[in-house]
């Protein structure tokens, strides 16, 4: 289960197929050293998502 806490870089270590959800409310630069350390929450005030929502798709 992700959380909130979550780092981007450990979704794709251990789910990497979840990337499509991040690339789709526009999280387009997975790549990015920094993102690898920035937690799902960070990432959905950069890009003004709703981290809950996100959590929800990540864990479905």
């Amino acid at each position: 289960m992700f959380s909130k806490d979550t780092k981007i870089g450990e979704i794709l270590e251990v789910a990497p197929e979840k990337a499509e959800v991040l690339l789709e409310i526009g999280m387009h630069c997975l790549g990015c050293p920094a993102s690898q350390m920035e937690t799902i929450e960070e990432a959905c005030m950069v890009h003004g998502v709703d981290v809950n929502e996100v959590i929800e798709k990540l864990n479905s």
